[in-house]
């Protein structure tokens, strides 16, 4: 079999050993859903779970098997003959099928975990091998905890089931035990194996030291050419080597690499994003690629450079991943280039007096506040410029419930010297609140006099609601942010703070609309 040299087959695990993580489990649907778009991804191999497992794995991979046509599917077996079979039968109806077999080869795991001999695992691999490969051309066979293993009877191994039939060897970091240089080393002195040239070499690291992309790129550039990795890292323990930083890498240093993947690229933040709705799993802000800060810039040096150029500081467009463009974030390091361009893109611009009295009091507000929201900015604008006063006032708010969901809340708002007042009901206090505001705002014909903006149901949508404690004890403070987008998608945040969660609710909905307004009619 002739191997593409220049090709890097991406082989997914989400759905396995990614669903493996700790509150990771997901039903049959949310698998069909998730696997629908790693093949939008153009992932190459699919591993959709271990069907020996469970019945609810076997009719996973099943059912997975007849949703994807284009990526190869692959199930997980042991090198026992009953996995195999169970394999098999849960790829019966799968377009492109691979089977994919282990057993472990470390000392430590052949005698405290299989109580075998190195002969006797050899032996069952061949055979679990020779199995598959009646059923399918596409075999794969990992060595578990490859890197613990002795290296001579890993080599013993790998040319065994290559001669059994074998396509893809995969000589796993089980436990993320390896160093890049050490783990290189190993797939140079394994590829020279006899029989080596005719199959892929796989990588399968995890992250239990931090190095599980090192790893896998570093046996990549000796020549290994799959690395079998999850969206956001996901997986056992610390993880698996994250899919978004393996193929961003590859792609950004093509330089470096001379090596390609298959992976559209434009599909990896909403890829992301999916598997995050769907486990509940969020990322670290700071995560490469796909977390909420990787494109974002606050310190006033790197700012001033984004401004000037985006190569600056970025060596991957947040487009090129489906990301919306990159953001400058207002705090305590920005300066005074980063201030401008904030004010200039909420549609005001400000002569060179006026930006240093803005900047002097942003400073001063800056460092007592982690970040500088859109909000923020407006009462700094209004407080030095005068630029423009707010629309409408929250006065007062009374919510109840006589069930988990009816409540009738009552909303008093000031606009201008003239106070509205509006009763509504809900599914839930929350939802009665924003119900009565809405009320006011779409209905009340001086509304619609005072502002010069067309307002209706239709002009943004509540998209994300969040609750947090800002301060500890019985009389905490809460906060409540709310988000709101428009039919442009341009989004509008608004903040409330109050000991009552109700209040700081109502807060937050009408800042959101306040900044809506303004945004839309300040020129």
């Amino acid at each position: 079999m002739a191997i593409k040299k220049d090709k890097v087959f991406i082989f997914d695990t989400s759905l396995r050993d990614g669903e493996q993580s700790p509150g990771a489990s997901m039903t049959i649907s949310q698998k069909i859903q998730f696997a629908t778009q790693l093949q939008a991804l153009n992932v190459d191999i699919i591993e959709a779970g271990f069907p020996i497992s469970s019945s609810a794995q076997f009719q996973a991979v099943e059912e997975v098997s007849k949703q994807i046509v284009s990526s190869k599917v692959a199930a997980l077996c042991r090198a026992v003959k009953g996995d195999v079979e169970a394999a098999i039968k849960a790829l019966r109806k799968a377009k492109h099928p691979r089977i994919h077999t282990f057993i472990a080869t470390s000392d430590i795991h052949l005698k405290y975990k299989l109580g075998k001999t190195r002969s006797e695992a050899i032996k069952m691999a061949v055979q679990a091998v020779k199995q598959a490969k009646k059923f399918t051309s596409d075999v794969e066979f990992s060595a578990e905890d490859a890197v613990r293993s002795d290296i001579d009877f890993l080599k013993e191994i790998t040319e065994a089931v290559i001669e059994a039939g074998a396509t893809t060897v995969n000589l796993p970091d089980t436990v993320g035990y390896s160093v890049p240089p050490e783990y290189a080393e190993i797939f140079r002195y394994i590829k020279n194996c006899q029989g080596g040239d005719n199959v892929v070499f796989s990588v399968h690291c995890h992250n239990d030291l931090g190095l599980a992309v090192a790893n896998s790129l570093a046996a990549v550039s000796v020549g290994a050419r799959q690395v079998e990795c999850a969206v956001n890292g996901i997986g056992e323990r610390a993880g698996n080597a994250s899919l978004e930083e393996v193929v961003m890498a590859i792609h950004t240093r093509k330089d470096f690499y001379k090596l390609q993947t298959n992976i559209n690229i434009k599909e990896i933040y909403k890829t992301s994003k999916l598997l995050t709705n769907i486990t509940g799993m969020m990322v670290q802000s700071n995560k490469a690629i796909v977390g909420k800060n990787a494109f974002s810039h606050e310190a006033g040096i790197h700012q001033h450079g984004m401004l000037k150029n985006k190569k600056t500081y970025e060596i991957i467009s947040p487009e090129s991943i489906g990301r919306k463009d990159s953001s400058l974030v207002l705090g305590r390091h920005s300066g005074k280039h980063g201030l401008a361009a904030s004010i200039k893109k909420m549609g005001i611009s400000l002569s060179k007096g006026k930006l240093d009295q803005v900047y002097n009091r942003f400073v001063e507000i800056a460092d007592k506040k982690k970040q500088i929201f859109e909000e923020d900015m407006i009462a700094i604008l209004n407080e030095t410029l005068d630029i423009e006063k707010d629309f409408f006032k929250f006065i007062s708010v009374t919510a109840t419930s006589s069930s988990e969901y009816e409540a009738l809340a009552s909303i008093k708002l000031k606009l201008n010297e003239t106070i509205f007042t509006e009763v509504a009901a809900g599914d839930g206090p929350i939802d009665a609140i924003y119900s009565a505001v809405n009320r006011i705002i779409f209905n009340d014909p001086y509304v619609k006099q005072q502002i010069k903006l067309k307002l209706s149901k239709k002009s943004f949508s509540l998209i994300s609601y969040g609750i947090n404690s800002i301060t500890e004890g019985n009389d905490a403070m809460g906060g409540v942010k709310v988000l709101l987008k428009d039919k442009k998608d341009k989004e509008y945040s608004g903040h409330g703070y109050s000991t009552d969660i109700i209040v700081a609710s109502a807060k937050a909905y009408i800042t959101a609309i306040n900044s809506y307004i303004r945004r839309n009619t300040i020129k």
